[in-house]
């Protein structure tokens, strides 16, 4: 029945392999907490537990160049209140590197500002971190404008309220549209907070930031995890070859001298 269930996500509802997998993630997790509350049914459990994940291409990490970045940074309109918004949610998403859940539940008090400015946030597994801001993010109207509605959120919607998953991807792809016309190249691009998020990381790994540094300002709880985001870029890899030595000479028989000829007929 369970494979029956992961089939049917892949092959009639178009979920992905990997998300096929997460799902058996999450079955597998529960049978073994199960194996200890029903000992009785470990033979069944254990075939469960049998079912293999499926392998699948892992693809390149996806992120954005500095031009894509600044064209879309400078795609809402700052003269109207959702503008000025979305501009410092762009700015602060893609300098803190944080996930979608992490911006859209920041709230007011979570902003410190002056000596060491960060951002506090609690990520997965309830893990609190702090991440630090630019001088240049600070510099946002948005951050000292009053806020609207009763709640206290950082980047609210219209109603004061919490952003929602669509929301976010709306704005993202109103000022992706915008920003075209200045970058096309973000026309083959899908941006999202998360693809955001592997552009900060991909800018501190070219800047030369240690790995583990990177995840402790991504909030990884392995360094493993990193690893993924990390990724050389092809402008990456070319410098590594610039630093290489081309081969000159012709390949040809290797022809021994006459000492180590001798030294070979003492033997």
């Amino acid at each position: 029945m369970i494979v029956a269930f992961l089939d049917e996500l892949e092959k009639h509802q178009g979920v992905s392999v990997r998300s096929r997998n997460l799902r058996l993630t999450a079955i597998h997790s529960f049978f073994q907490y199960a194996a200890f509350e029903a000992p009785a049914h470990s033979a069944q459990i254990q075939r469960v537990l049998a079912i293999p994940s499926k392998r699948f291409t892992r693809t390149l990490v996806q992120f954005l160049t500095r031009p894509e970045v600044d064209a879309l940074l400078a795609a809402p309109d700052q003269f109207t209140w959702s503008g000025r918004r979305d501009h410092a949610f762009l700015l602060v998403a893609v300098q803190t590197g944080l996930r979608l859940s992490e911006m859209t539940g920041l709230k007011r008090e979570d902003l410190i500002v002056g000596a060491g400015a960060h951002l506090r946030v609690v990520g997965k597994g309830r893990k609190e971190r702090c991440t630090p801001l630019a001088q240049s993010t600070l510099a946002v109207s948005w951050l000292r404008e009053p806020q609207r509605g009763d709640g206290d959120v950082l980047f609210p919607s219209a109603k004061g309220e919490r952003l929602s998953v669509h929301g976010v991807q709306y704005l993202l792809t109103k000022h992706r549209m915008a920003a075209c016309k200045v970058c096309p190249s973000l026309k083959e691009k899908r941006v999202t907070v998360h693809r955001l998020r592997h552009t900060m990381a991909m800018d501190l790994w070219q800047a030369g930031v240690d790995r583990s540094v990177i995840a402790l300002w991504l909030g990884h709880e392995s360094v493993e995890t990193t690893q993924i985001y990390l990724e050389a870029t092809l402008a990456m890899k070319e410098r590594a070859l610039a630093k290489t030595l081309p081969p000159h000479g012709r390949p040809g028989r290797y022809q021994p001298g006459d000492q180590l000829l001798g030294f070979l007929n003492s033997l």
